[in-house]
């Protein structure tokens, strides 16, 4: 079936979905994203992610474009309009259209709303976790603001090309002063000869991811101990494992870096259970999330006509 598409309050065919070519988004990346999993049907970790959002939208001073309600009805519909199981939900929102100026447009304008939709090849994805993946190092040269989510994406854009170019999995980005931020497209984590699981902390250096903090939660429920602290490449290759965590990678294991073996070059124990813990964990959140909301939801599409 086609896929279909949310702008700005209506739902397209995907291949007509457009914004003004003044659209400061395309014009000055003046826009914040995020993107959601979809997993059985059901939309992941969706109360950080709308927190998230907001907070972006307020770092950037970009008004909200509509309630928490509103938006998650949306989400919903766009979902149920491409029949979507598995894969993912992205938003955008954009400061909106005026003519081109580096200021803010005054007045204000009305911010720009997307919503796109794709499936995830799920036996695909799995067997990657099964098999784990490799990353290459790289200077970190993006702006200072990492902790805001925006689609200023270039230099992820090129780490994530050059780890494409040597067969990586993901590139890992280095600070000047030696230690790992974060991946082009995910969080990183070592777990220590002495079995404590480190990732760095929250800072404007990474973005502190919706899984990232579900992870920290499910590692206690593991009975894991948690360092949210900076670490170098050599500490790093010295792991008994390494992973990344993601929307769309959830948690899968680190095999090598820089073509040096983490371990024993397969997915080690504790990333695994990890894994599972995850999704046991945002599945069932998203069941209950579902049931709340479905009552709601299914009252607001009814009275609003949307086929």
């Amino acid at each position: 079936m086609p896929r279909i598409a949310y702008v700005d309050g209506a739902y397209l065919p995907h291949a007509d979905a457009a914004v003004h070519i003044e659209d400061r988004g395309n014009q000055f990346a003046d826009a914040v994203y995020e993107v959601w999993a979809v997993r059985a049907g059901g939309l992941l970790d969706t109360p950080g992610h709308l927190k998230r959002l907001r907070r972006s939208l307020g770092e950037l001073h970009i008004a909200v474009p509509m309630s928490d309600d509103a938006l998650t009805l949306v989400l919903h519909e766009i979902v149920r309009r491409n029949r979507l199981r598995d894969g993912l939900v992205y938003l955008q929102v954009s400061r909106g259209v005026a003519p081109r100026d580096h200021a803010f447009p005054s007045p204000a304008v009305s911010p720009t709303v997307i919503v796109t939709a794709k499936r995830t090849d799920m036996k695909t994805a799995e067997a990657r976790a099964e098999k784990g993946i490799s990353v290459i190092t790289l200077p970190d040269i993006r702006w200072g603001r990492r902790d805001i989510k925006t689609v200023s994406l270039l230099p992820n854009a090129l780490a994530k090309q050059a780890a494409k170019e040597t067969g990586a999995g993901e590139a890992w980005l280095i600070d000047p002063d030696g230690t790992i931020t974060e991946g082009s497209s995910s969080n990183a984590w070592i777990l220590t000869p002495d079995n404590v699981l480190v990732t760095r902390a929250a800072s404007n250096s990474i973005l502190n991811g919706i899984t990232r903090l579900a992870v920290i939660e499910a590692a206690s429920g593991e009975k894991l101990r948690v360092e949210e602290r900076a670490f170098t490449r050599d500490e790093a290759l010295a792991a008994k494992e390494a992973f990344v965590t993601s929307a769309s990678a959830h948690v899968t294991a680190v095999v090598a870096i820089d073509g040096q073996k983490i371990g024993d070059g397969r997915p080690g124990a504790v990333a695994k259970a990890l894994r599972t813990a995850y999704l046991t964990a945002a599945r069932q959140n998203s069941v209950a999330l579902h049931k709340r909301e479905a009552g709601p939801l299914v009252a607001r599409r009814t009275k609003r006509r949307i086929p």
